[in-house]
């Protein structure tokens, strides 16, 4: 055991010995001026104001991609103004080298970033160069929103009140924006925050940005950031609450016919404590106009990951459930009312000043007589310090607390589960290198030893070269229940080495090269219980299409009886081995043609010396802007010992999106799952009648079989309106 410690420790070492690079920003040489404006701004795509004449501009953008050591072909300019309400940046994007027609999906919200022709503004408002804001519109005028973490990624769940308009032409296009100063959060008295500016032109297969930003990071990077420099301070936002009621009515019928009518009010309000801080309160929640998951075939032996969908928890929501790793996540807010109905609920967020920030939320659910479920509390606290130029420290706090009558009545359900953690975030100032260490502990009725996780990784990344190294000890009795963590009791080792050759510009090759990864698994006396090794070979096109193919070799001791197709027909037995080989090849095409599609396609080995064939196909075609029409087929061929014999397994997925306007929307998603023997149609209307102000009509039903009506389905009509007092 502690040769394993010693493995697990080399990560932490090498993160301190590099974590001693501090310098000031890179890119603190780009500087856009910003001042305020007296006369009324009109957003119609038409930059008729005179301000747009004498404000500075940013322009001369840097590529990204293809290369990253070029200035863009395809000219842009930004200009940027305020008045005591919004924030305005006025754009124009010429088609000064390729002109053609616009690529864009659809006027859907929060569209692809690789999909669309589109701009993208990232506001540092703290200028600490880690959190902020993104803004972005594609060129017909979708709009795109969402909160920034970890300096260079993007939650697009976050949904805020502003404003755009688009116009375009053959020579250019042009778009006018406004945000609210009361949309967004930031330090007062702060005259110089971060901002960035990112361009994508599928017609030339070009990204580009105001500053430079090596190819391998995404373009709103905060660690390339430029200066946005104000002539005064921002307005200070004075009062600024806003009430969100909504009322629901939902007709049911979930068995033997039976309709049952429901209806619900309930609201949503937001205060803003401070510029930066902000308290969310739920009441009666209902998240009926959440989007359905996508249904998989599982032949996992451990818990699958969907993410959360429903917009309470969402806002920033990496305070608390991006707190640890993919697969070790002491905070899941989809546990919450699962099962138990929310009573409501209130969130802390925000920032409190330029190096902290805080998290603290409480729900409460009502219990279930007719299951036998007692009410629940569920409470997170969480609290993170910038460090150095970009790193940042965090702990963690996270309570299930079960109360009243029905909690002493059934004893299976324990009265508590606590995890209490703490981490180490490392961003290197160049952002080519990153980190992490990581401490947890659950607490439970009877558990005292062996409950803890530790784990840590170092990565580097430049423009040819990425290594990985990370190390997991997960104890025998962690225990989360308002966690993800889907496998416990072992020690885990993860390398990833990685290497990109860039043939040059007359090429239509943009990268190619060999990848290299191992994952193991050691039980605690240090046998190996799994291991994963994968060789690929990957081939990035200019036209940004791509293509990979990889080796793999697995090995695994079941240490739980386990059924390999997952239907109940047997079990393998536990500590019995099992290897196999397969070799993997996935191609995805270009974005810019109407017709797209992904493919996968798999064979080798399977359990008990068993075969795998495996075809994957996601389809698309869209008439742009207004239909855009996907498909989803995947076939799992197993064949296997008796008693599981031959198996064939279905997927099949059919989705249609209308977008008539850029605030009317109907979605429609029909599944079949061969596996679980279901089928699955979801189809809903939205229609955002004022900004974050909706009207919902939403239809699900799901059954055994598809000829026989429906036995399981129900409608839901919802209505929201958000009022700023």
């Amino acid at each position: 055991m502690s040769i394993s410690f010693k493995r697990i420790l080399l990560p932490i070492i090498l993160i301190f010995i590099f974590q001693n690079v501090c310098s000031q920003k890179i890119n603190n040489d780009y500087v856009i001026k910003i001042g305020k404006v007296s006369e009324k701004i009109i957003l119609d795509g038409q930059l008729k104001e005179s301000i747009w004449e004498t404000a500075d501009v940013a322009d001369n953008f840097s590529m990204i991609l293809p290369q990253d050591d070029l200035k863009a072909t395809q000219f842009s300019e930004i200009r940027m103004a305020y008045d005591d309400k919004n924030i305005y940046i006025a754009v124009i994007f010429f088609n000064n080298t390729i002109k053609g027609d616009y690529v864009v999906e659809s006027y859907k919200r929060d569209f692809s970033f690789g999909k669309n022709d589109n701009f993208i503004v990232a506001i540092d408002p703290f200028n600490n160069m880690n959190t902020g804001f993104a803004f972005g519109l594609n060129a017909y005028g979708a709009q795109w929103d969402g909160t920034i973490f970890n300096g260079r990624s993007v939650d697009l769940n976050w949904d805020t009140k502003w404003y755009s308009e688009v116009a375009f032409d053959n020579e250019k296009w042009i778009a006018e924006i406004a945000i609210p100063f009361k949309s967004i959060r930031y330090k007062d008295n702060l005259t110089q925050w971060g901002i960035s500016f990112s361009r994508l032109d599928l017609k030339a297969s070009e990204k580009s940005g105001w500053t430079p930003v090596p190819r391998q990071f995404p373009s709103i990077t905060m660690a390339y950031s430029g200066v946005l420099e104000w002539d005064a301070p921002p307005p200070n936002q004075g009062s600024n609450i806003s009430l969100i009621p909504y009322l629901s009515g939902i007709i049911d019928s979930p068995e033997k016919n039976v309709t049952s009518n429901q209806f619900n009010p309930g609201a949503d309000i937001k205060l803003n404590l401070t510029s930066s801080l902000n308290l969310d309160i739920t009441i009666n929640p209902d998240f009926s106009q959440a989007e359905v998951d996508q249904q998989v075939t599982n032949l996992d032996r451990f818990e699958l990951f969907f993410p959360e969908r429903r917009q309470f928890f969402l806002e920033n929501a990496d305070l608390f459930g991006n707190f640890g790793y993919e697969n070790i996540r002491p905070f899941f807010s989809r546990r919450i009312g699962l099962e138990n109905p929310i009573i409501g609920g209130i969130r802390l967020s925000g920032n409190v000043d330029e190096k902290w920030r805080v998290g603290l939320l409480d729900i409460q659910t009502q219990e279930d007589s007719e299951k036998g479920l007692p009410a629940q509390n569920f409470g997170v606290f969480s609290l993170q310090r910038k460090v150095l130029d970009r790193s940042t420290i965090g702990m963690i706090f996270v309570n299930k607390q079960s109360s009243g009558e029905l909690k002493k009545t059934n004893t299976s359900i324990e009265d508590y589960n606590r995890n209490i953690g703490l981490e180490y975030n490392y961003f290197s100032a160049d952002n080519l290198w990153n980190g992490k260490l990581m401490y947890l502990k659950s607490f439970s009725p009877e558990i005292r030893y062996d409950n803890a996780i530790f784990a840590s990784n170092i990565t580097y990344n430049d423009n040819h070269f990425l290594g990985s190294l990370q190390a997991e000890y997960v104890g025998q009795n962690y225990n989360a229940e308002v966690g993800y963590v889907p496998r416990s009791n072992y020690y885990k080792f993860d390398t990833t080495l990685k290497y990109l050759i860039f043939p040059g510009e007359d090429s239509k090759v943009l990268s190619h090269g060999p990848s290299i990864g191992s994952i193991q698994y050691f039980n605690f006396d240090g046998d190996g219980i799994d291991r994963r090794t994968k060789f690929g070979y990957e081939v990035n096109f200019k036209n940004r299409s791509e293509m990979m193919l990889a080796f793999e070799n697995q090995f695994i001791v079941l240490q739980n009886p386990f059924d390999p197709i997952r239907t109940g027909v047997s079990s393998l037995e536990a500590l019995t081995e099992h290897r196999w080989n397969s070799i993997n090849l996935y191609f995805s095409s270009k974005p810019q043609s109407l017709f797209t599609y992904n493919l996968k396609s798999s064979y080798g080995g399977y359990f008990q010396r068993g075969n795998r064939w495996l075809f994957f196909s996601e389809m698309g075609y869209r008439f742009q802007p207004y239909v855009e029409l996907n498909s989803l087929v995947s076939y799992n061929h197993i064949l296997l010992e008796k008693p599981w014999g031959v198996n064939g397994f279905w997927l099949l997925g059919v989705k249609s999106n209308f977008t008539f306007t850029k605030n009317v929307f109907f979605s429609n998603l029909y599944q079949y799952n061969e596996q679980q023997r279901l089928w699955n149609f979801n189809s809903r209307f939205q229609w955002r009648y004022k900004p974050a102000s909706d009207i919902f009509l939403v239809f699900n039903s799901s059954d055994s079989n598809m000829l026989v009506p429906n036995r399981n389905w129900n409608i839901t009509l919802k209505i929201n309106y958000w009022i700023n007092l």
